[in-house]
């Protein structure tokens, strides 16, 4: 990681509005030196001076260009739009681009803004030594590996969450350290932390929060991640694994920021939802885990099939990778675990059938009937051991 900080040609790259007619800087906080841009095409370099040192050598970079990037995003089947102007208004930014298409482009237009401010306050070389000095990350996709063994069940990771978009807020009452302490007491292999604040109320200080107060579980930051520095911030203060979503980053995004996980010890965890964005992530070479989500961001409308048809045709490729898929999205009670579980999911990521009961510290230990009768089961009759009721496909 020393190569991170001496790199040479490795620098911040100013948010700035662009010029007319031409689109601005991506959302990356790196950009190229002449010298370096003539270099990039050079194969990716690795031995003691490090991966990050020589990325910026790499093809990848050419993303930098805007134009680079939005041919690269369209050919990929990506609709997340980018406005690049984080120092403009939202009503600025509407007037030129028209409202965002959808919730998820509404979260990325935001985020943009978010993270050139917390680049103000906390700048990149600072945030990356920070990182460097951080303890050694937890094993996490090794936690949800074990579990799954030991218990032949989809290991949980219990999401602390307090609210989503299409819920609003789901638990008033909410202290981010009790409910994780709960969770892993009652059995959670892992824990996920939102750290979105406009939407999902959540924090970077909650996960700070969290880590502090000696939960020992392997923590996922579960943001909508856009830019190295959110990645190198996590990591700084105590993230072991980071969410990174296909359908808001490209082939070359997700390789270079993957590149900077694996220097940092992160687990990542790749979001999928349909065909496309599967086959692109299973061509991308260092992928452990890859999250299947059941709800379309773009829409939030959820459909647990969709784990099913993917691994019923990519099944066999991700297995041959070693790939561990985690089901995310519409699993309330053992029968949707189940489901996914047959369907060949070996985690499942769970937060609002958790964290809205009354007692966090039961949930885990609860099974969910129809009509919503619930029926007390065992730790390990839902999420770590046999499931307490028969495994029943949902109406499709």
């Amino acid at each position: 990681m020393e190569a991170v900080l001496s790199a040479p040609k490795l620098r911040a790259a100013p948010f700035r509005a662009a010029a007319p007619g031409r689109s601005p800087l991506p959302s990356r906080v790196v950009a190229l030196t002449p010298a370096s841009a003539a270099a990039r095409a050079r194969p990716l370099r690795s031995g003691p001076k490090g991966t990050i040192q020589a990325l910026v050598r790499d093809e990848m970079l050419g993303a930098a260009e805007p134009a680079q990037w939005d041919d690269a995003a369209a050919s990929q089947g990506i609709r997340i739009r980018r406005h690049r102007r984080p120092t403009a208004s939202m009503k600025e930014i509407e007037e030129e681009m028209g409202a965002p298409r959808n919730i998820l482009e509404k979260i990325i237009w935001d985020k943009e803004i978010e993270v050139a401010e917390g680049l103000a306050r906390n700048p990149l070389k600072e945030v990356v030594e920070s990182a460097v000095k951080a303890p050694p990350t937890r094993d996490f996709y090794g936690a949800l590996a074990a579990a799954y063994k030991r218990n032949g069940v989809p290991a949980l990771i219990a999401e602390v969450k307090k609210a989503s978009p299409s819920k609003g807020v789901i638990r008033e009452n909410f202290d981010p350290v009790e409910i994780a302490q709960a969770y892993e007491k009652h059995g959670a292999a892992c824990l996920s932390i939102l750290t979105d604040e406009k939407y999902f109320q959540g924090s970077f200080e909650n996960l700070r929060k969290v880590r502090k107060a000696g939960v020992k579980c392997p923590l996922l930051c579960k943001e909508f991640v856009i830019d190295e520095w959110q990645i190198y911030y996590a990591r700084s203060i105590g993230a072991d694994a980071i969410l990174l979503i296909a359908a808001v980053l490209t082939d070359m995004d997700l390789k270079y920021l993957l590149r900077i996980c694996k220097e940092l010890g992160l687990t990542a965890l790749i979001e999928v939802h349909d065909e496309r964005e599967m086959e692109r992530v299973l061509r991308i070479d260092g992928v452990q885990l890859i999250g299947i989500n059941n709800r379309s961001l773009e829409t939030f409308i959820v459909d647990t099939s969709n784990t099913k048809t993917l691994l019923e045709k990519h099944g066999d490729a991700i297995r041959e990778k070693g790939i561990l898929v985690v089901g995310e999205s519409g699993l309330f009670n053992p029968d949707d675990v189940a489901y996914v579980q047959n369907a060949g999911v070996s985690a499942v990521l769970v937060g609002e059938s958790l964290v809205k009961q009354e007692d966090p510290r039961r949930a885990i230990s609860l099974g969910f009937l129809e009509n919503n009768c619930c029926i007390e089961a065992t730790r390990s009759d839902f999420f770590g051991g046999r499931l307490v009721v028969a495994a029943r496909p949902p109406a499709l």
